[in-house]
């Protein structure tokens, strides 16, 4: 193993499992963040578009009516959903596209499944003049329509991924692949934490930005600090967000919500933790961590509601954190978040993504069981435009 100049590992996880050819293109990569952090003229250009472009901060929001129907905890809502493009992932895309201008790259690839990154990257490529390709599983184009179009408008090429489950496992099968064969003019803007050393330090970083202001303004618009951090996660770039501005608060606990699927038991969902006779510790996309195996060791199907939280492996920092009990990891079913997500409509008249309302869902369950002096922060990563058709399908089937 190279030396590396940040660590590249989370306990027992990450690291670097990728083809040589792509090593110099990770120690470039790192090399340019760690430079990058400490140049001012870096970070007033990345501040100043975070706030004239994204529209930081983005909000707190007192959920009221929906306190008040639980019955429970009081809960507040980190407003990720009104970031320009529409979900957390602008945070990561910009930064690390400001990265491929300091590096004097040309082209980003990129892999989406419910194409909120694939949104978030086309536009950080559209602002800054880069070339953008978006690798999107087929079965996702399908179900994410809306955001395809976005893509396409912003001068993205979406290329579909017909190979194996036609998902976001596929499509970074895909971006990978591009990367390794256009390495010198090309760089990978990976979306989650997760892949090769430093993708996963690099996107905490990026996203970390959300946990910060979430702490203070609980601080000053609720005068403490949350009981519990409640976020989706898939491969987990908005928990670990939210939960970096609170990891060292011992009091704060810490959940992240999975994709429950049809339930556990029939072995059709996307709960990495959830699932002891599937996860297993594997090496999936460069990086070691948690991921769901069939018996003979090959990549389990996965199945969620939302394209985002369908994936079979996890970010290796969240492994860490479960594996240290410093966070604790729980499912939502389709069905629940579903309700979830029309549970928030009818109460704060939010319409969240399908990966947030899995957060909701969880909120859902732990609110009542709370006292009422005590204090939820749901990170609201997403908002759900791209996912009515999907949930207009879903209450039909039900009717």
């Amino acid at each position: 193993m190279p030396t590396t100049l940040l660590p590249h590992k989370f306990g027992p996880y990450g690291g670097q499992f990728v083809p040589e050819t792509l090593m110099p293109a990770l120690i470039e990569l790192e090399r340019e963040f760690v430079s990058a952090r400490y140049d001012p003229a870096f970070n007033a250009e990345f501040d100043k578009l975070m706030a004239s472009f994204v529209g930081r901060p983005t909000p707190l929001t007192y959920a009221k009516r929906l306190s008040e129907k639980l019955g429970g905890a009081q809960i507040y809502l980190k407003r990720e959903d009104l970031a320009h493009t529409g979900a957390h992932k602008i945070n990561n895309a910009l930064g690390q596209a400001l990265l491929v201008k300091r590096m004097e790259k040309k082209r980003i690839v990129a892999e989406t499944g419910a194409g909120q990154h694939g949104v978030a990257s086309a536009t950080a490529a559209a602002l800054l003049g880069l070339e953008c390709v978006v690798y999107m599983g087929s079965v996702d184009i399908a179900r994410q329509e809306p955001n395809v179009f976005r893509m396409k408008l912003l001068g993205a090429e979406v290329r579909p991924v017909e190979s194996g489950t036609k998902t976001l496992k596929d499509a970074i099968n895909e971006a990978i692949r591009d990367w390794v064969t256009n390495v010198r003019d090309t760089h990978y803007l990976l979306g989650s934490a997760l892949g090769p050393h430093p993708y996963p330090t690099i996107v905490r970083e990026f996203q970390s930005v959300i946990g910060r202001e979430a702490r203070e303004q609980m601080l000053m618009d609720a005068g403490r600090l949350p009981d519990t951090v409640i976020a989706c996660v898939g491969g987990g770039s908005n928990a670990i967000g939210v939960f970096s501005g609170f990891v060292n608060d011992e009091a704060v606990e810490l959940i992240g919500v999975e994709a429950g699927g049809s339930g556990i038991a029939s072995g059709k969902h996307a709960a990495r933790f959830g699932d002891a006779t599937k996860a297993r510790v594997g090496v999936i996309h460069g990086t070691r961590t948690y991921v769901l195996q069939d018996e003979d060791g090959q990549i389990a199907e996965t199945h969620s509601v939302s394209a985002g939280l369908d994936y079979a492996a996890v970010g290796p920092e969240h492994a860490m954190l479960r594996d240290n009990e410093r966070a604790f990891y729980t499912s939502a079913t389709d069905e629940e978040a579903l309700n979830a997500f029309q549970t928030l409509c009818h109460t704060e008249g939010i319409i969240p993504a399908l990966e947030s309302s899995h957060a909701i869902a969880e909120v859902i369950k732990k609110a009542p069981t709370m006292r009422k002096d005590q204090v939820i922060l749901v990170n609201l990563s997403g908002r759900g435009d791209k996912d009515l058709n999907t949930v207009i399908k879903e209450m039909q089937k039900s009717e």
